[in-house]
């Protein structure tokens, strides 16, 4: 016959998963759950954060499909990227404005720090994509319309304002970008 405080440690382990990115996190029963993980692409940090709230299935599969998804961030970064390089030539895009506002406002002093440039002029496109960073990325495995949220930044030094993409529980990354404080 098992003890109870062994039979509660058994309990407890079965309701707790490993995840890659996230360590040992603990299966949803009724309860709101937010994680948050560091991570690292192509050289540069990023914040993850896991968000579970209480009517979300969250399960072990779950976890594991979170963990796999994750292996794909590249590719939508790059798809992501590849989207905002198109709308930076459309008339009234979000990343069309975001460029505008942030690089016709800025102090030369700010020129070399956030696009590695010494003169407005040298502002182009491909500078400006280079400079936009994943800053971070929310997921939301009770939302699969908005599985992965990605925020892209100047940083955070410079602006506390972020382009907004989203992609499904499939990767698939939603057609509008958004600008957001």
């Amino acid at each position: 016959m098992l003890e109870c405080a062994a039979f509660g440690d058994y309990v407890e382990c079965m309701n707790k998963v490993a995840s890659r990115h996230f360590g040992e996190i603990e299966l949803n029963h009724g309860r709101d759950h937010y994680f948050v993980a560091k991570h690292e692409l192509a050289g540069h940090p990023l914040e993850l954060d896991l968000n579970i709230t209480s009517h979300d299935h969250f399960d072990e599969a779950a976890m594991h499909k979170v963990d796999y998804r994750l292996r794909y961030l590249p590719e939508l970064v790059d798809e992501v990227r590849q989207m905002i390089a198109e709308e930076l030539d459309q008339e009234g895009t979000s990343p069309q404005e975001y460029l505008h506002f942030h690089c016709n406002a800025i102090k030369d002093e700010h020129l070399q720090k956030v696009f590695g440039v010494s003169d407005k002029r040298q502002l182009t496109n491909d500078v400006f994509l280079k400079a936009l960073k994943l800053g971070h990325v929310g997921i939301f495995p009770g939302q699969p319309e908005r599985y992965f949220v990605m925020d892209f930044t100047l940083g955070e030094h410079f602006t506390d304002e972020v382009l907004v993409a989203s992609a499904d529980q499939d990767g698939v990354v939603d057609d509008e970008i958004l600008w957001e404080s």
